[in-house]
């Protein structure tokens, strides 16, 4: 359950298409001076900084004294958690890509992307943030999953399985995109991923994966119901 679980996590966390919308927006700090559009995602790590010091000092505490446990949530609690974190994510990129695209209509510059969209870059920074905030409970959850809960001998091996999360997530990442492309561009058409973003459809692409973090979170609730912890004292 934990490796099905991690590959879609990474498939569904993929943040290559936001870099694309910075591209495209107004990146001005000052006169002169515009912020690399990659340079936005240091704010998932960041958000990740900030985030654990107040998970660690002010929610586990709260949420110690209800549940009674050391950790406050179980693990596997805290991968729920992430989860839905990923989901609010692409609820909230297809939300701003549809300003974006509605933007870009109103000033008519959607046959030219070359044009810098007025529309500030920061308005990526919430879905940037939630990112971050969703690896602190999922990956971290998932890490400690794969270690605390395979056989004592097997530990370096369910660290392996962890990372290879990430490469086999990206694989699969790489060919749903490429299929999209596939069929949303068939007969001469613009695809979801056309070169002019301005004529793409991203927030088609966002709301597929909040949909499809939706239904992976409801299975994953379902399941983790009947999971019983190979130890118990960790959770």
């Amino acid at each position: 359950m934990g490796y099905k679980l991690g590959i879609c996590c990474c498939v569904c966390s993929d943040l290559n298409f936001f870099t694309k919308q910075g591209a495209t927006m107004d990146r001005t700090i000052f006169s002169g001076f515009e912020i690399p559009a990659a340079s936005l995602q240091s704010y998932v790590g960041l958000s990740i900084i900030l985030v654990i010091p107040i998970y660690d000092r002010i929610f586990v505490p709260i949420a110690k004294a209800f549940t009674r446990k050391s950790s406050g949530i179980t693990m596997l609690q805290r991968i729920g958690t992430g989860m839905l974190f990923s989901a609010l994510c692409m609820i909230v990129a297809a939300l701003v890509e549809m300003k974006r695209l509605k933007t870009a209509e109103e000033y008519k510059l959607v046959d030219m992307p070359g044009v810098t969209i007025p529309m500030s870059v920061w308005w990526l920074l919430p879905q940037y943030i939630l990112s971050g905030i969703a690896d602190v409970f999922t990956m971290a959850g998932l890490q400690e999953f794969f270690y605390d809960q395979v056989p004592i001998d097997l530990r370096s091996v369910g660290l392996a399985l962890y990372l290879s999360i990430f490469g086999v997530g990206s694989f699969i990442s790489s060919f749903f995109v490429s299929v999209i492309e596939e069929v949303t561009g068939r007969d001469s058409k613009d695809s979801w991923f056309a070169d002019n973003l301005n004529r793409a459809h991203l927030d088609y692409f966002y709301w597929q994966l909040a949909g499809l973090s939706a239904v992976i979170l409801a299975a994953y609730v379902y399941f983790a119901k009947s999971y019983i912890y190979n130890r118990q004292s960790t959770t």
